[in-house]
């Protein structure tokens, strides 16, 4: 039984126009110890392959946490996939709130030593131990009272394009980098704080509310669901909606919109823009803000450098980068620089 892919994503993008069916994108997870993550990884391909769902999922020891994208037509047949493994039964599916047919091109489902990459030793927390689930209106609440600290969980290019109004926003890369900083800067309200917190989908915010509980933290809360939970029932209940801007999204989507603000800036010229793009220059690829202005100026470009070497043939292209290291081991995600380094 074939255990991988065997389109190119241009060969998948071209069925799936041809296909002409409505593409759902959604995604879920669950902390749960899975014993043997191989077979299970083999058991979920074989049946995702089935009904032509797309995306990736993460698979460890302590749970899976999956993006997907599949034909509306097979919700029923998804929903009995999962519904028939006894720990995803009724398991939450957290809907985008925008569907974009070529979300995901490829269906792959990695082993991981854990499904959040946390930096965390054992006994540094208990997911049995966390904090409050709270709903959208209860979050609402909670964000207005003076007594409560608001904290992204998110990283640094995601809370850039969109967060909710008088959260702090740690300035970091990854998730595992903001954990001891929130826990040492927050340490001297932790008796009499509430600690309220919130990510896309609420995965990261199991563990960090765990962590900070296991560290003394006493009223700590987090967003059930997340930021696309929060947006649905905001919808659904008619209340107020408290998110600015864009929540940023790990697919090809990058974003979906939840308010008419405009937050950031064009990483190039300064305009307002909350768009991310990839540099076109396949020997750096720095995700970075840009504006159709500059796209058209750069050639979707991070620089000039990189312009220049995206207008060479492929071959070319190809020939400069062999042998080199790809500059995103230099530039961090949305780390961009007025004056970035020259790129091969």
């Amino acid at each position: 039984m074939q255990l991988y892919n065997t389109l190119s994503k241009k060969e998948r993008a071209e069925l799936i126009k041809r296909a002409g069916d409505k593409r759902l994108t959604l995604s879920f997870y669950k902390y749960h110890l899975i014993k043997n993550p191989e077979i299970f990884r083999n058991f979920l391909f074989i049946e995702l392959n089935k009904i032509d769902v797309l995306g990736r999922i993460y698979i460890a020891n302590e749970g899976i946490n999956a993006q997907l994208s599949l034909p509306s037509k097979f919700m029923t047949e998804l929903k009995k996939v999962i519904d028939g493994i006894s720990f995803l039964k009724n398991v939450r599916l957290n809907i985008a709130i925008e569907h974009d047919n070529e979300a995901f091109l490829k269906l792959k489902i990695k082993l991981r030593d854990k499904i959040v990459a946390d930096g965390l030793k054992d006994g540094e927390y208990d997911l049995n131990k966390n904090g409050v689930h709270v709903d959208a209106d209860n979050f609402n609440k909670l964000l207005e009272d003076k007594n409560t600290i608001t904290i992204d969980m998110r990283n640094h290019y995601e809370s850039k394009i969109g967060h909710f109004k008088g959260a702090q926003l740690p300035d970091v890369d990854t998730f595992r980098e903001s954990l001891p900083i929130i826990e040492k800067k927050y340490n001297s309200s932790k008796e009499y704080k509430n600690i309220l917190m919130y990510c896309t989908g609420g995965i990261r915010c199991e563990k960090a509310s765990a962590y900070l509980i296991n560290k003394g933290y006493k009223n700590v809360y987090q967003l059930n669901g997340g930021i696309i939970e929060y947006t649905r029932q905001v919808k659904e209940h008619n209340l107020e909606n408290k998110f600015l801007g864009k929540n940023f999204v790990f697919d090809n989507r990058r974003s979906e919109r939840i308010s008419g603000d405009i937050i950031s800036n064009c990483h190039q010229c300064g305009d307002k823009c909350d768009e991310h793009v990839n540099c076109n220059n396949e020997a750096c690829h720095l995700l970075f803000i840009q504006c159709d202005s500059c796209t058209k100026k750069y050639d979707g470009c991070c620089s000039i450098e990189c312009s220049e070497i995206y207008s060479l043939p492929i071959e070319k292209q190809k020939e400069l980068r062999r042998g080199k290291k790809n500059s995103n081991k230099i530039f961090k995600k949305g780390r961009f620089k007025e004056k970035p380094l020259n790129k091969i």
